[in-house]
């Protein structure tokens, strides 16, 4: 069964990389929006209508299951995807419930973006998993950015990531969670630039051994996997990013333009 797989961008590849680490013989299909990215700072509306014109093409194409890996799109999308759709859907959410359970100071930063901290599924996940714990947020678009053009290190990465994770840690937080599928990418630079101690902590790995609990019967008979990688953004940019995204992973690369060009200032 085909594996579709959506974005804003190309951060979603993330939670692709953990998916094809759990099922080598899996057919994957991902398309991320990039001429649309970020979608952290769009409205709900418009992430809803770029989701679900995404999410008609990968299953035109086949697609038996869908991962939303965007904790944007899933916060706005997913409960809409789940009424409509007679397949199962996957989303995201940040780590906030085994980030509770792992902090010692009582106190947990969560980095996202600001579609994801504002919503509602994201207040009442910390209102659940979260009782007694502290919860500091910091919207980070920076973090978007420098992974879509590639810039997973150096010094711009790393101004970027003490101004994201220096008012957590000022806080007392000593777990932090990544709260967008772009941010792994950038989990290097967070990682040693953190106090002994201090965890980090995403969903990647999580969704992944749900999509394979979903799907193991059907993969018996996959020895050999494929993965095709869709952009509406430049095709260019996206087969330079792969090989710092997907280092030693090979996958067929197009482009296709959904809906047009966003609209100026969107």
């Amino acid at each position: 069964m085909k594996i579709g797989l959506l974005d804003s961008g190309v951060g979603g590849l993330s939670v692709l990389r953990e998916v094809h680490r759990l099922l080598p013989g899996a057919e994957l299909h991902y398309l991320g929006d990039s001429a649309w990215c970020p979608y952290g700072t769009k409205s709900p509306g418009l992430i809803c209508e770029r989701v679900f014109a995404i999410a008609d093409h990968l299953l035109a194409e086949g697609a038996g299951i869908l991962v939303i890996a965007c904790n944007s799109a899933t916060i706005h999308a997913v409960g809409a995807l789940r009424a409509t759709y007679p397949i199962p859907v996957v989303g995201m959410e940040p780590a906030v419930k085994p980030a509770a359970e792992l902090t010692r100071s009582g106190v947990i930063g969560v980095l996202a973006t600001e579609a994801s901290i504002a919503g509602e599924k994201f207040h009442q996940l910390v209102h659940t998993h979260a009782n007694g714990v502290r919860v500091i947020t910091r919207p980070c678009p920076r973090f978007v950015e420098l992974v879509e053009a590639g810039q997973l290190t150096g010094p711009e990465v790393e101004t970027a990531v003490d101004e994201a994770v220096s008012p957590l840690l000022e806080t007392g937080a000593d777990v932090i969670v990544l709260g967008c599928t772009h941010y792994p990418f950038l989990r290097p630079v967070i990682e040693e630039r953190l106090p002994a101690g201090t965890l980090v902590v995403d969903t990647g790995p999580a969704v992944a051994r749900r999509v394979s609990a979903l799907l193991a019967p059907d993969l018996s008979s996959s020895p050999v996997g494929s993965l095709h990688i869709e952009t509406t953004g430049s095709l260019g940019i996206l087969e330079s990013l792969l090989p710092r995204l997907l280092p030693g992973i090979e996958a067929t690369c197009a482009t296709l333009p959904i809906g047009g060009p966003p609209p100026s200032g969107s």
